[in-house]
């Protein structure tokens, strides 16, 4: 499986950003994908996740803030990111699980600056 990211860049706190997780390859397998990100010096976090089915689950710091999608028709994973802050700021990353042990992906990350 191939995740490639694309859609960072800078905006001003309260703008917005959707960045968008192109997946090919061996799609069928995924369960679930998710948007993780990590800024300078700080450990790598779960941001949203969505499974096959439709069901999503948020970071306390980003609920009613992000929305996350995923359109199987065109293999792609969104993340629309409203109300930004500063500490909003780091490299975004996209991840695919499958039910196979060992069937985790990564695309090669996206970085989100945002100014104060």
């Amino acid at each position: 499986v191939e995740l490639v990211e694309s859609g960072g860049g800078l905006v001003q706190a309260g703008g917005s950003l959707r960045l968008s997780c192109a997946a090919s390859g061996n799609i069928f397998s995924i369960n679930t994908m998710a948007w993780y990100r990590q800024a300078p010096g700080k450990q790598r976090e779960l941001v949203a996740t969505v499974t096959n089915g439709g069901s999503t689950n948020y970071a306390d710091s980003v609920k009613g803030r992000f929305t996350i999608s995923r359109d199987n028709a065109k293999n792609t994973m969104y993340l629309q990111m409203n109300s930004l802050k500063p500490e909003d700021t780091a490299v975004y990353y996209c991840n695919a699980e499958g039910a196979v042990a060992g069937f985790d992906y990564w695309g090669q990350g996206t970085q989100v600056t945002v100014s104060s």
